[in-house]
């Protein structure tokens, strides 16, 4: 019995395999998390939906403050964050709908007292009345 020559290979099912990775790979990766700390923004009737540019700055729905997604433990240290940079750069701040008033005033006060005049407070739009 002669062995018959091997001369095409049937891709078929390498084909069909790799189409059902890239659709498991495809479906997973809209479920990554990008690094982001969860908070939720307060709404607005008018917010500016453009993308801000500048450093940021959250205070999560604890007090806990992130200046460019690493976590600050004092307000001394992110004044010694802040102090790099020039004065004419956006500071974006995004609080936390639940967050106490009280650490949104010490990173406001903070940011006049080193003399930053570009501050945003991003919000949600949408306004839900009160009753």
């Amino acid at each position: 019995m002669e062995d018959k020559e091997f001369s095409s290979i049937n891709v078929i099912p390498l084909v069909d395999i790799m189409l059902v990775l890239l659709t498991i790979v495809l479906i997973t990766a809209t479920f990554v998390v990008q690094g982001s700390i969860p908070v939720q923004l307060p709404k607005a009737s008018t917010s500016q939906q453009e993308s801000l540019r500048g450093l940021s700055i959250v205070i999560d729905k604890g007090g806990r403050i992130f200046f460019e997604g690493r976590f600050v433990p004092s307000l001394s240290e992110l004044e010694a964050e802040l102090e790099k940079y020039p004065k004419e750069y956006q500071v974006i701040l995004l609080a936390d709908r639940e967050a106490k008033v009280q650490s949104l005033v010490w990173v406001l006060d903070l940011l006049k007292k080193l003399g930053f005049k570009k501050i945003s407070i991003k919000t949600e739009f949408g306004y839900e009345g009160h009753t």
